[in-house]
């Protein structure tokens, strides 16, 4: 009776029941570029097992069941190729080797998968950034160095785009007033477009458009300011071919290197050589937007207002 009473007890309390211990698995990494190889996803388990990998709830492919190492930390490693850049939303489920121990789900890892800022240059290159006119006073001076490069601007400031450009047709040469046919720019919210102007800046030479901000009806929006850039060439009767050609390779003091047998060595390098064409080839058509983080694009702020 007593034996009964006492195991009776021990039951109540849970203390006679077997429990699976609870198994945990951490998520850490997939960030990375797109394009550009493998991108690791790493979890870490509490015990040997294997991991299932998942993206936006669909398992990834060839992680499907990732072994663990065999000795602390267990770790496991999905080499993962993702389809497309942009947010992904990446999960994983434990599985221990041991089965007297629970499975466990991973926590959330949120990521965006990168793409290059400039984009794909074909055949015109693009530069653009952004300094605050002069002119300004009070709390809409600049606070240091008027030409200093810059994204964040007060409303009743005067933006300035600084621009330039290499046209690969022609062997990269400089876009200028001579060989381009338009060059402006666009903004959401400004119905003309913004003309540029090549010129001469203390000894530099580039283009520039300018923004003005404050009340109605200049620019007042506040937040991002979505722009696009767009340059044209003139069309031409010739153009820059890449080529290659053998040039004789030398020492550093000039002298050319020869080979064991005393024949002089070539490198093969590249050069651009200028052909006609007919018809004119057309002028290529360049294009720049930003696709940087919203926190570093060019944007407006209120300006403060004096107590």
């Amino acid at each position: 009776m007593v034996v009964t009473t006492l195991i009776t007890g021990l039951l109540s309390l849970g203390l006679g029941t077997a429990h699976a211990a609870d198994s945990t698995l951490i998520l850490s990494g997939g960030n990375g570029v797109f394009n550009l190889g493998p991108i690791a996803i790493n979890g870490t388990a509490s015990s040997a097992g294997v991991v299932k990998y998942m993206l936006d709830g669909n398992v990834i492919s060839g992680c499907e069941s990732v072994a663990t190492t065999a000795a602390t930390p267990f770790t496991a490693r999905c080499a993962w190729v993702p389809a497309a850049a942009g947010p992904a939303v990446l999960t994983a489920e434990f599985t221990p080797t041991d089965s007297s121990l629970t499975k466990a789900t991973s926590n959330t890892v949120k990521v965006t998968i990168g793409v290059p800022v400039q984009g794909v240059v074909s055949p015109i290159h693009i530069y653009v950034d952004t300094i605050l006119a002069t002119g300004s006073t009070g709390a809409l001076a600049p606070r240091f160095n008027g030409c200093a490069i810059m994204n964040e601007f007060l409303v009743g400031q005067t933006i300035v785009f600084r621009i330039y450009a290499n046209n690969a047709d022609q062997g990269g040469a400089v876009m200028d007033s001579s060989n381009t046919a338009k060059a402006y720019i666009e903004v959401a919210g400004v119905k003309d477009p913004i003309q540029l102007a090549y010129g001469n800046h203390s000894g530099v030479a580039f283009w520039t458009g300018v923004l003005k901000t404050g009340a109605a009806p200049l620019y007042s929006t506040i937040g991002v300011i979505s722009y696009k850039v767009t340059l044209v060439a003139k069309d031409s009767d010739t153009m820059k071919v890449l080529s290659t050609k053998l040039q004789a390779k030398k020492n550093a003091d000039g002298t050319r290197v020869v080979d064991a047998n005393g024949k002089a060595v070539y490198d093969r390098v590249t050069y651009y050589r200028s052909v006609s064409v007919s018809p004119a080839l057309k002028g290529a058509t360049g294009t720049w937007s930003s696709n940087f983080t919203a926190t570093s694009q060019l944007s407006l702020f209120a300006a403060p207002v004096a107590k």
